[in-house]
């Protein structure tokens, strides 16, 4: 059974900085693309970064938002992924989501699987 457990999440300051993880258990995702969801109060869930390993190198997207702020990046060998986040600002609070799926996706309709999210709330 696929299991995805995010943390991290919590309150920070807008121009700080937070860095979330994602644990994935029940499979081997080395070859799986994985990612990062966030829904925000009152809006619908959006594509944020995703990563996937390719031919000698790794593939990542992001959404224009978080472009030069957020980063992510995974251990293969410890299944776990990883979003620093940089600059923070208000609007980039929301609930964030891990999610894995067989090839980099930014609609949420093409997430294979998700994690049940971690809570980012940014202070101005």
């Amino acid at each position: 059974q696929v299991q995805l457990v995010e943390s991290g999440g919590g309150l920070a300051q807008a121009g700080g900085s937070r860095r979330l993880s994602c644990t994935a258990s029940g499979r081997t995702f080395s070859n799986y693309a994985m990612g990062w969801f966030r829904q925000a109060p009152g809006k619908e869930r959006e594509f944020v970064a995703a990563i996937r390993r390719g031919a000698g190198a790794y593939y990542v997207d992001y959404s224009d938002s978080v472009k030069g702020r957020f980063t992510i990046s995974r251990d293969n060998a410890k299944n776990t992924l990883y979003l620093q986040m940089n600059s923070l600002k208000p609007e980039d609070t929301a609930v964030y989501y891990c999610t894995v799926s067989s090839q980099i996706t930014t609609r949420a309709d093409g997430v294979d699987y998700w994690g049940k999210g971690t809570l980012v709330t940014v202070s101005s």
